[in-house]
């Protein structure tokens, strides 16, 4: 008899009624700008009352900084990115360049979700001090996970002997931008396969050796 315990309906319809509000603001935030999108449009959309969402998120705001959270994450998991298993697994690979493989794969799905949303939350940022304070400007995120990996990748074999943590950790800050994928991909139609192959070709290039 197994001792995980079942998530009650009340529980499931809950995190139902939250993917659907989470889903509606991503498409109208996206569609509309986050300053032109109210809340009683995402009730609208998601189906609920707006009351729900306040109840749920509190207020707009939160809203959008759960939604971006969500994004990057794939799921409503409260895990990291440093602690999922996609990172964890390329992390551990034995050699810099299948490390770099599986490193280039994870952080495309990643880029997939998030490239769409930055233009968005850059205006929102930009017209709201509040929303920009969610995400402080003396650490960034997306930095701190490349640092990891580019730590974790100089040392392993196949990497070049003269690269440093610090400009291995720029390369892969700088190819693996949501910048460069929304170019090539959104713009230019490139598909994930000929992304993903142009992103590890040049990456290895610069970071392992031959």
């Amino acid at each position: 008899m197994s001792d995980v315990k079942r998530p009650s309906k009340r529980a499931q319809k809950a995190q139902e009624t939250r993917r659907r509000i989470l889903a509606a603001a991503l498409e109208l935030f996206v569609q509309d700008g986050y300053g032109a999108t109210n809340l009683q449009d995402v009730a609208d959309r998601a189906g609920v009352a707006v009351q729900t969402i306040y109840f749920v998120f509190g207020n707009k705001r939160a809203l959008l900084k759960e939604l971006v959270d969500v994004t990057i994450a794939g799921d409503d998991k409260p895990v990291a990115t440093m602690d999922r298993p996609w990172y964890i697994s390329a992390l551990a690979a034995g050699t810099a360049q299948d490390m770099l493989h599986a490193y280039v794969t994870g952080t495309t799905s990643v880029l997939e979700r998030v490239a769409p949303i930055g233009k968005m939350l850059e205006a929102a940022a930009a017209s709201d001090p509040e929303v920009a304070a969610l995400w402080p400007h003396d650490v960034n995120p997306r930095y701190v996970v490349q640092q990891r990996a580019a730590t974790a990748l100089v040392g392993k074999p196949g990497a070049r002997a003269d690269m440093s943590v610090e400009e291995a950790a720029d390369l892969l800050y700088g190819l693996l931008s949501p910048e460069i994928y929304l170019v090539l991909v959104h713009e230019r139609g490139w598909p994930r396969e000929r992304w993903e192959r142009w992103a590890f070709q040049t990456l290895h290039a610069q970071l392992c050796s031959d």
